[in-house]
């Protein structure tokens, strides 16, 4: 699914379904350096369950125009033009890592369309090691592995390969887009104070062995929000959603429908 949002092209994979204005829609938001191909083991299992499903690519990210947006609030004024593109009046946002952010920065500014929200491997910070972002703007292939070591509960490349070489394919990709996205969620700041205006139902999602955001950090998130919902997927990191998918979305599935 191809649309427009300010004269560039917003990719979201074809599920097979149309837009209906009838049913609930499900926005999933990507982390850092990502696309919407981390979703392709969850969308259209959500959208079977009966539901609009849209895994965005972000600009500058897979197959949608434009350059990468320098932080997380321009990213969340960006999806809000894209829910009211596509006309959703009645959203769940669902993001993992950065796209966590994004909900979050979302939630504070247009909280009038959000039905639910769910967390995947999330905080309401995110700082981000320096030498990381170093060898990211180097264009250093290098910081792929550490993000994927870093990222996976244990120290073995996922099968197939690392997805973000699959993703990410030159330095230049690295500088423009991975890059980008780390700076911005290592700048943002705001995050505690989006957390306190959540009032709808909330679900966090949590990866047992995740060092990227360890459970106890997640654990504290999760208090914050009062009434919210949380679940441990065992033996997985940060990549929870390559990891163990099918957990995940099922946990999903389920916290949509009740």
């Amino acid at each position: 699914m191809i649309f427009e949002v300010e004269n560039k092209k917003v990719f979201s994979p074809d599920i097979g379904k149309s837009f209906d204005k009838n049913n609930h829609s499900v926005i999933l938001l990507h982390g850092s350096g990502q696309s919407h191909v981390v979703w392709s083991l969850t969308d259209q299992y959500i959208a079977d369950q009966g539901f609009n499903v849209f895994a965005l690519d972000f600009p500058g990210h897979g197959n949608s125009e434009g350059t990468c947006l320098k932080s997380i609030e321009e990213m969340s004024v960006w999806l809000h033009k894209v829910v009211k593109q596509i006309g959703i009046k009645d959203l769940t946002l669902v993001g993992h890592s950065q796209g966590c952010l994004i909900a979050l920065e979302y939630i504070n500014k247009y909280p009038e369309n959000i039905k639910n929200l769910i967390f995947v491997a999330g905080s309401y910070e995110i700082p981000v090691n320096k030498s990381l972002i170093d060898l990211a703007n180097s264009g250093d292939q290098e910081s792929l592995n550490l993000m994927m070591k870093w990222g996976y509960g244990y120290s073995k490349q996922f099968i197939g390969g690392n997805p973000l070489q699959k993703i990410l394919n030159s330095s230049r990709e690295i500088r423009e887009v991975l890059a980008k996205d780390l700076i911005a969620c290592n700048n943002y700041k705001n995050g505690m104070n989006c957390v306190k205006k959540i009032k709808c139902p909330t679900f966090f999602i949590f990866g047992e062995l995740d060092k990227m955001i360890k459970l106890d950090k997640g654990k504290k998130f999760s208090g914050l929000v009062s009434g919210s919902k949380t679940h441990i997927i065992k033996d997985c990191g940060h990549m929870l959603i390559l990891e163990n998918a099918f957990e995940m979305r099922e946990k999903i599935a389920e916290f949509l429908k009740k």
